[in-house]
């Protein structure tokens, strides 16, 4: 079986860290990160990356996560790739914006280091 490949797309250094740990906790997940939006999208453009996942922070500078969404879904290689927010912004009416964006899930932040892969999994399978 291969592993499932993640893009965590994160401008927070410390959270970038502990995601990427408590997802790679899981011997079946690897986890490729992204300081932010702009970096994300050179990864891709640049093939350096070819997530099966991309989680994505919400609210980051310079380029939102709403944004990056809508650039990643302009690239014909990527317009399938599951992408779900990881965000304190959880409310009912945010998380209906987020779906409705493209979104396959939303997480909450702050998340849970030790459920954080079994999260993204039970998301993915119910997106």
């Amino acid at each position: 079986m291969s592993k499932l490949k993640v893009l965590y797309v994160e401008d927070e250094p410390d959270l970038r860290e502990v995601a990427t740990y408590a997802l790679e906790m899981d011997p079946d997940i690897e986890v490729r990160t992204a300081a932010s939006g702009q970096e994300a999208l050179a990864a891709l453009d640049g093939g350096a990356v070819q997530p099966d996942v991309i989680l994505l922070d919400a609210t980051m500078p310079a380029m939102d996560g709403p944004t990056v969404l809508q650039r990643i879904r302009q690239r014909a290689a990527f317009d399938h790739c599951p992408i779900l927010f990881m965000t304190a912004r959880i409310q009912a009416h945010e998380r209906e914006r987020f779906l409705a964006l493209g979104a396959a899930g939303v997480i909450g932040k702050p998340f849970d280091p030790l459920t954080l892969a079994s999260t993204l999994r039970s998301s993915l399978a119910s997106g």
